[in-house]
């Protein structure tokens, strides 16, 4: 049985990640690192759960047996699956004014979400797109954090894909050069979530760039390009937030620190389309529980439909001497 692009949720806690008590473990008290194969194992079953006879099938007949009775099938109709285990708390608003948000995987589903909605709500109107020279679009990529080489992801050529068919479509001409005009025209903005000042470890920014939450959306700068920032792109991002009085941030990682990346270096050296890199600030940053501020999710989803609203016309503003 085919169920190709269903997705599955059991409702209820189904694994847990246990680590051995603190008392037991001298790897703790010696701050060793966590064996990320054996430590880190799911346990899902005891020998009290009956599970059947699983000695001749790919994948044990309880977590088949479940899977059936979601999907209604039979357990010997499953060919195969792709699981992950993932937080089932639900995300809060919390905080003693209730200032923050805590949920999981908050990089980068914030981000995702507040573009998505940006986009909606710069088109909800006829007349929103009266005065349009471009085309206004999102991109969500899968396999980020492990590095975006796939069919799905940022290294594919899904993104220059799009940018052909749309281009070919408006034109009405199979020449490159409407695409060639149409991608020097663009601007690209990377948006993933940034390292905010954690005020336990505040050795760990550099002294002059140390986001803080509340403070509005990130601009990320590198040298090695690990961010595809630059001077105009950067300006633009800042100026289209200052018309509509929206603030922004700078971040520089400290020169002896390693520096994370985005899809930001990858589409704009793939597709050749300017580029700035910015993100909300959170702390926690790839734990099962993160933590970012509410005005940032606020500030967030009105400088990207600022930027959707705006940007054609800045952009014929700017004179840049290269």
């Amino acid at each position: 049985m085919l169920c190709g692009g269903d997705n599955l949720r059991f409702g209820w806690a189904t694994a847990e990640v246990n680590r051995l008590a603190i008392s037991n473990d001298k790897c703790t008290e010696s701050n060793e690192d966590v064996h990320v194969d054996a430590d880190q194992k799911p346990g899902k079953e005891t020998n009290m759960v009956e599970g059947g006879d699983s000695e001749n099938m790919q994948h044990h007949m309880l977590l088949l047996k479940l899977i059936a009775s979601r999907i209604g099938c039979k357990p010997e109709e499953i060919c195969d699956f792709e699981l992950q285990l993932c937080d089932t708390q639900p995300s809060v608003i919390a905080g003693v004014a209730k200032e923050f948000i805590f949920s999981g995987r908050l990089d980068n589903l914030c981000m995702s979400f507040c573009a998505l909605k940006a986009l909606v709500d710069a088109t909800a109107s006829e007349e929103s797109l009266q005065d349009e020279t471009g085309v206004r679009m999102i991109a969500l990529f899968d396999h980020e954090e492990v590095g975006s080489d796939s069919a799905q992801g940022a290294g594919s050529p899904v993104m220059f894909d799009a940018l052909e068919r749309v281009t070919s479509s408006l034109s009405g001409s199979d020449s490159k050069v409407p695409l060639e005009k149409a991608i020097q025209r663009s601007f690209l903005v990377s948006a993933d979530m940034a390292h905010c000042l954690h005020p336990n470890y505040m050795d760990k920014h550099e002294q002059n760039h140390q986001p803080q939450m509340h403070k509005g959306l990130v601009i990320k700068f590198n040298a090695n390009q690990r961010y595809a920032t630059n001077a105009v792109t950067s300006f633009i991002f800042r100026e289209i937030g200052k018309k509509n009085k929206l603030p922004t941030q700078e971040f520089v990682v400290r020169n002896d620190m390693p520096c994370g990346s985005t899809v930001g270096p990858i589409l704009a050296s793939g597709v050749g389309i300017r580029t700035v890199d910015v993100g909300a600030p959170q702390l926690s940053m790839h734990s099962i529980r993160e933590m970012c501020g509410v005005d940032d999710v606020v500030y967030s989803h009105l400088h990207f439909k600022a930027f959707f609203e705006d940007y054609a016309e800045f952009d014929k503003q700017i004179k840049v001497d290269y």
